[in-house]
């Protein structure tokens, strides 16, 4: 009973936002391009769960490049109002289209001569009355069994808006590069921020040695970095090998006694490299699709200036 119940739930949400298609028309392509060509701020109002929605509709556009806040109608009407300035647009949300609390805002809105869009599901509300441009979000029935609750209309509503922020997203040509602007700070700025010179091993804690060094050499070496791997380099301070503590219990796993022979008899010739300009995120997939647990980073001119290690990727999570 229970599943059947969530179920049914999901089908109804399901069902809403699948009606929204064949409601997509003129009006939908006249709140774009009111909104592209904007030249100041997306405010969005609504108060209850439309504000709830409002809120993340004016996140997702802020985020894929329409600048845009949130605005709650009580605090408006007293005072806030203050924050919309002229070339602000209005994206007003109530599915009855008569909350008085949007209401009281219109004469304010219509003064400023904002352009005013609606997302509602009553076309002949008094809200929608007042809009240049009404996005029609009527629905059937909500999932609720007493058809009160809003939860088939809010979802209908926030998938609009991903639809209204992601068009705007295309049409102003908003690229992954512009992303990494807008979130600097989590997962989604991490992967498109961050280079591998910026979690590298470099400097003193970049070990190297000669090639002329032995296994147990290098081995202090590696321990003193606390890296399982060392770059190995020729006279002229070029990478010719890179050994790694697998490399050393492979050879013991054979019983031979290689501590005193020079690194360069056991050590990986010709190692697979990478650059410090390039993503931390495609270091972390060439590790997973190699099985690798670091890689040496090289400059132009094949000379090492670190390791990347496969722990320092997972601690920015992106392992």
């Amino acid at each position: 009973m229970i599943l059947k119940q969530a179920k049914q739930v999901l089908e109804i949400e399901y069902k809403a936002i699948k009606d929204l298609i064949p409601k997509l028309d003129h009006d939908f392509e006249q709140a774009v391009e009111i909104i592209s060509a904007c030249r100041g701020r997306v405010v969005v109002t609504g108060i209850g769960k439309s504000g709830l929605v409002g809120r993340k509709i004016s996140a997702t556009l802020a985020s894929t490049g329409t600048p845009s806040f949130y605005l709650h109608p009580t605090e408006g009407a007293h005072g806030d109002m203050g924050m919309v300035m002229k070339g602000d647009v209005i994206l007003a949300i109530s599915y009855s289209g008569e909350n008085e609390e949007l209401l009281k805002l219109l004469p304010a809105i219509k003064g400023m001569g904002l352009p005013l869009i609606s997302m509602t599901g009553m076309a002949h509300s008094n809200m929608a009355k007042s809009s240049d441009v009404v996005l029609n979000t009527k629905i059937n029935k909500e999932a609720c069994p007493y058809n009160l609750a809003p939860t088939a209309s809010t979802t209908a509503t926030m998938a609009l808006g991903d639809a209204l922020a992601i068009t705007l997203l295309l049409k102003k040509g908003f690229q992954k590069k512009d992303f990494a602007a807008l979130h600097p700070g989590g997962m989604l700025g991490r992967k498109l921020l961050l280079r591998v010179g910026d979690i590298m091993r470099a400097g003193k804690n970049n070990p190297v040695v000669s090639r002329n060094k032995t296994v147990k050499e290098a081995l202090l070496v590696m321990t003193a970095s606390r890296l399982g791997a060392v770059n190995v380099v020729n006279p002229q301070g070029k990478l010719v090998g890179f050994f790694t503590d697998g490399d050393l219990r492979r050879h013991l796993q054979k019983g031979e006694d290689i501590l005193f022979e020079p690194i360069s008899t056991v050590m990986t010739r010709k190692p697979f490299t990478i650059t410090a300009d390039r993503l931390a995120t495609e270091a972390a997939r060439i590790m997973q699709e190699r099985n690798f647990d670091n890689i040496p980073v090289v400059d132009g001119k094949n000379r090492p200036v670190g390791i990347i290690d496969e722990r320092d990727l997972l601690a920015k999570g992106l392992g």
